[in-house]
């Protein structure tokens, strides 16, 4: 038996390009003469020309047959995973990343680990241009962010999407133009662009088997969230409310919001328990620190927790875990965007690639959590372990990554 309850803060084209052109025209009518009416409709009938060219030779990717270029490195999702191959271009390419909420240590460890892949020789090398944009919670203002992209004539364009069902349109625009959109984390639900993510909802699936194991008799849990609307806090919730219904105990579950920051998630955490008093397990999507401390602040017992791999949060479980948190910790490191740009990179060299990719989740379980492995002491505590995909050749040091910024790049 599953109850809810919900506590904390709310939740929270060408062808049009041509008609303008045609008709933007006012000082046709006030020509003085005929040789003048003649260069305008000139001109008309050029521009024209150029944009019914520019659509024949854009065109969405092909879906074929041929073997996937990097199979160790794009893994498909599926069997069934559709191959896509892109018409190859010659480079170096513009690829802009354009990113949505931007106010927790997760994303902006992301945004850094984006510069700092960019920044490396080889990729570098392929790169006339890398461009950063945030947007925040704004949906419309990130889909025309992206509009912005195409229309600047940015090669490809890599989105960690602020809502999953809302850029049909924006889609189909990529494709007419031939921008390859590459999608991640926060994906699209769309199989017109290509996806690289970690199974979200099996991320929460594996947090709450965690709780059904090492809660044996059921009881209430707090459910710290992620963003509303995303795809990302969609799935795991989902795949958190699967497994406990599942398991025929009695669960009361209170949900509050923490959008993966710590900060936020503390201070729910903090009025869940005023309220609710005790918790017999806990899963939080992101900000497990703050929700840790909360905790600690209120001598809340160490209970089982199913979280994420921020650096702090597995110092906890490491320091608590004999007093009750025993910890599972999971997710997939912020370096997700680097596989994302090394996607589009290959799509737009005509490399086969999977419309959907499929990522490692990193894993660290009590009691066998090690200092120096799983987490680091000398460390920030806002560092998320587990930063690399060694089948990709992505790897980075904490110095490369925290010598960059999360700012804009204009």
């Amino acid at each position: 038996m599953l109850t809810r309850v919900c506590s904390g803060v709310g939740r929270g084209p060408p062808e049009q390009d041509a008609d303008r052109v045609a008709t933007d025209t006012p000082a046709v009518a006030n020509a003085n003469d005929e040789e003048d009416l003649m260069l305008y409709r000139t001109r008309i009938a050029a521009a024209i020309t150029m944009l019914a060219a520019g659509v024949a030779t854009a065109a969405p990717p092909k879906v074929v047959t041929l073997p996937n270029s990097d199979p160790k490195c794009f893994e498909p999702w599926a069997s069934t995973t559709k191959l896509f191959q892109y018409p190859a271009k010659k480079g170096p390419y513009r690829i802009a990343l354009a990113n949505g909420y931007i106010a927790n240590t997760w994303r902006i460890q992301m945004i850094k680990t984006a510069k700092a892949y960019a920044a490396q020789p080889e990729v570098a090398a392929k790169l006339k241009e890398f461009k950063v944009v945030s947007t925040g919670e704004d949906v419309a203002a990130q889909i025309a962010a992206i509009n912005n992209f195409i229309d600047s004539g940015y090669d490809a364009i890599v989105v960690n999407a602020q809502n999953p069902a809302a850029f049909k349109p924006v889609i189909k625009r990529a494709n007419d133009a031939g921008v390859v959109l590459v999608a991640f984390d926060n994906i699209l639900d769309t199989e017109e662009a290509i996806n690289v993510n970690v199974d979200q909802k099996g991320l929460g699936k594996y947090w709450a088997e965690w709780l059904v194991k090492n809660v044996p008799n059921g009881g209430k849990v707090l459910e710290v969230r992620g963003v509303s609307g995303t795809s990302v806090d969609r799935d795991r919730h989902e795949g958190i409310g699967e497994v406990l219904k599942a398991s025929g105990k009695k669960w009361d579950v209170v949900e509050v919001i923490g959008k993966w920051d710590d900060p936020t998630a503390q201070k729910v955490t903090a009025d869940a328990i005023a309220v609710h008093k005790k918790f017999d397990g806990i899963t939080a999507q992101g900000g497990d620190t703050g929700v840790v401390q909360a905790m600690l602040d209120a001598k809340h017992p160490m209970v089982p927790f199913g979280g994420e791999t921020e650096n702090g949060f597995r110092k906890f479980c490491g320091k608590y875990g004999a007093q009750g948190l025993k910890c599972a910790s999971a997710g997939t490191g912020p370096a997700q965007v680097a596989v994302a740009i090394k996607t589009a990179i290959a799509a737009l060299e005509g490399k086969v690639v999977p419309q959907s990719v499929k990522l490692p989740l990193a894993k660290a379980e009590y009691p066998s959590m090690k200092e120096g492995t799983d987490y680091y002491p000398a460390q920030n505590d806002n560092f998320f372990v587990g930063n690399a995909f060694p089948t990709c050749g992505i790897n980075f040091t904490a110095q490369e990554i925290m010598g960059q910024t999360e700012a804009n790049v204009k």
